[in-house]
């Protein structure tokens, strides 16, 4: 399927390239999220019109991205679970703990950003994850997980 990107994707392309993609991809995740159109000839005319636009808010988009990205860079964030004698925890800390503990501390992140190559945590200690506010910003955080004293 034919779609003009209203947005850039990654790994897809930038605003306004018209990309092809399969079928089930744009109907069930990037028309609905607003982020293509079906690349038809009224769509790429009215895309024309509007593109000053939707680079502004692109662009605008962007700009707040590095700015919560430069309030990340370096924070860390303490986050307290069950854990047994030897240090495992009992359960893991994933990206939605992650996210809700960044929001505790003034900073709204949604846990789709927040970015953990290796899984959830399963273990007490420091460890680095990235989170993504754009496609072009991405911050190191330090999630130090200590065992929860009951």
């Amino acid at each position: 399927m034919q779609i003009i990107l209203l947005e850039k994707v990654g790994k897809l392309g930038n605003l306004g390239d018209i990309v092809k993609v399969k079928q089930g991809y744009a109907r069930n995740y990037l028309i609905p999220t607003k982020q293509a159109r079906r690349a038809t000839e009224a769509a790429i005319k009215e895309f024309e019109v509007r593109r000053a636009d939707l680079e502004q808010a692109a662009q605008a988009k962007l700009v707040a991205a590095q700015t919560l990205g430069e309030q990340l860079s370096g924070k860390t964030v303490r986050i307290a679970q069950k854990a047994g004698v030897d240090g495992r925890l009992f359960g893991s800390v994933t990206n939605a703990d992650i996210a809700q503990a960044l929001s505790k501390m003034g900073l709204e992140v949604q846990k789709s950003q927040v970015r953990m190559p290796h899984g959830p945590l399963k273990t007490v200690g420091e460890h680095p994850v990235s989170v993504a506010p754009h496609s072009d910003v991405v911050a190191e955080v330090t999630v130090q997980v200590v065992a929860q004293v009951d």
